[in-house]
């Protein structure tokens, strides 16, 4: 098929674009590089030896966005073009509403005015909110912890109703946990604009001198070690749901949690970089981070039965993975 992947030079978009390119599949990419490197394209390139398209635009953008659908003849999109820092959220709730609510209805409209009948949505684990654990594709959700949360959720009532409407449709919700690794050629991994919003690279940023110590954002949680517990998974991992997504794919829509099953604190998780490179960490525990939980692992068992899908990669490889990634990575 030939996939439009929006947001396709982002972290998670570019490890599925090399997955996707493996697969065989042809790959048009729209990306802005609000959050990401024009490099990032090379990269990608240069690890499956298959060229692609591009198309540096912004989502939100509908003229833009309908001389792409105009251009080719499409066979599915993947919506990974959305803001996606949960803190960030809380203290710029109007620029989180706009962005990922508009990319979402703009690509969904050049789907039902051009036919598109396959749309593959990046959500979160964050619609869930405070529920309880392990979180399981059935559950209400609960995403009033942060405004992040509820543009995915929004996102995703967005696209039900959509598929409500057009029969024909395939959706597929995608319900990450937390993505850290690398590729493990080093080329392609998490480099983000400016302060790293998530944990790993931030660890592997101190790791390399660049950044002084690690802020860990409380030790008062209900959790063994008082830090918040997350599900992490590799990025390769994660972008091999997708591809197992469309090949999956049927009318109607359908809900994925995309995890281990497994949960790790935060200080299991700078432990197990340290031991896995042979280094120091330096960390300060800080006041909680707004909107955050104390503790979030998934139900997998759906994605294993009806994707034949499950993670294969541990912490060790994560690890090892991103300070690969870091240590090569030129700004």
């Amino acid at each position: 098929m030939q996939i439009l992947v929006a947001g396709g030079a982002g972290y998670i978009g570019s490890h599925t674009c090399v997955a996707l390119l493996e697969a065989g599949h042809d790959v048009i990419v729209a990306d802005n590089f609000s959050n990401s490197k024009p490099v990032t394209l090379d990269r990608i390139k240069a690890i499956s030896g298959k060229d692609l398209i591009f198309y540096e635009i912004d989502v939100t953008d509908a003229a833009a966005v309908e001389t792409v659908f105009a251009n080719h003849v499409i066979d599915g999109i993947i919506h990974f073009a959305g803001f996606k820092a949960v803190g960030e959220s809380s203290e710029q709730p109007l620029a989180y509403y706009y962005n990922n609510l508009v990319s979402t209805m703009v690509l969904a409209r050049a789907c039902e005015k051009y036919e598109v009948k396959r749309f593959v949505f990046s959500s979160s684990a964050t619609v869930y909110g405070e529920n309880a654990i392990p979180f399981v594709e059935t559950m209400s959700l609960l995403p009033t912890t942060n405004p992040y949360g509820e543009t995915k959720a929004m996102s995703e009532r967005i696209l039900s109703d959509v598929a409500r409407v057009h029969a024909d449709w395939s959706v597929v919700l995608l319900r990450y946990f937390n993505p850290v690794g690398a590729h493990k050629s080093g080329l392609i991994g998490e480099a983000p604009n400016g302060i790293p919003n998530n944990l790993v690279p931030y660890i592997a940023q101190v790791a390399r001198g660049k950044l002084k110590k690690l802020r860990v954002f409380g030790n008062d949680y209900p959790t063994p070690d008082g830090t918040g517990v997350r599900d992490y998974i590799h990025v390769c991992d994660l972008a091999e749901g997708h591809v197992a997504a469309l090949d999956h794919l049927s009318e109607g829509v359908h809900i994925y949690n995309l995890g281990t099953g497994q949960g790790t604190s935060v200080l299991e998780l700078v432990k197990a970089f340290e031991e896995a490179n042979g280094m120091a960490v330096p960390f300060e525990i800080v006041e909680r981070r707004p909107g955050d939980i104390a503790e979030c692992y998934a139900d997998t068992s759906k994605a294993e039965q009806k994707l034949d899908w499950v993670a294969k990669r541990d912490i060790v490889d994560m690890c090892k993975d991103a300070w690969q990634f870091e240590k090569g990575f030129k700004e």
